[in-house]
């Protein structure tokens, strides 16, 4: 079995890329990211989640991070379980317009592996790459908050409201994190 992009070390920091399944783009509602910045919460707080730099995408999260006193592993598999519960709920409660595709594309994927049970939200990897050294990290964080820019989604990556580049830039976050001291660099 190969070991690439799997967490080996528990406790170091990685760069994690917790995918939807069929690059579905379910984030693109604000209400299942704001599912996510709670979650996340909860993990910090209630699972020593230590975030140090993070985004959400349309339809994929980019964390840099690690598990305090935890094993990340554990910690990311709960993390995603409840979300995924969550949003679910929340899909099939509300009057979201593609209810009928988004439950059918996630009951489709959760055919395919038998530890599924209805629905399969999330791809079953954490695509985590190990933080070996200070480039790297000034890599992966740049890589991070840049993600909207290269997309158009905004123009300065502090702009975009669930990224950590705001609190890189000082400005007002949905969620606390750890702040590294390695300079940040914008695509222009």
């Amino acid at each position: 079995m190969s070991t690439a992009y799997k967490i080996i070390e528990q406790d170091k920091l990685h760069f994690l890329t917790l995918r939807v399944i069929n690059w579905i783009d379910i984030f693109t509602n604000k209400t299942y990211k704001d599912i996510i910045i709670d979650n996340l919460k909860y993990c910090q707080k209630e699972k020593g989640l230590e975030i140090y730099a993070y985004v959400i995408m349309s339809n994929h999260i980019h964390l840099l991070a690690r598990a305090s006193g935890e094993n990340l592993s554990d910690v990311l598999r709960d993390f995603k379980s409840y979300s995924s519960k969550v949003i679910l709920k929340t899909v099939q409660e509300t009057t979201e317009s593609r209810k009928k595709w988004i439950l059918n594309q996630f009951a489709f994927a959760a055919k395919k592996h038998s530890r599924n049970t209805n629905y399969q939200l999330w791809t079953h990897e954490n695509h985590a790459e190990l933080i070996y050294s200070n480039k790297f990290i000034e890599q992966k964080l740049n890589y991070i908050h840049n993600n909207p820019v290269k997309k158009g989604i905004v123009e300065m990556p502090e702009d975009y409201l669930y990224s950590s580049a705001r609190n890189y830039a000082g400005k007002d976050s949905h969620i606390d994190i750890e702040l590294l001291t390695i300079p940040v660099k914008t695509v222009r």
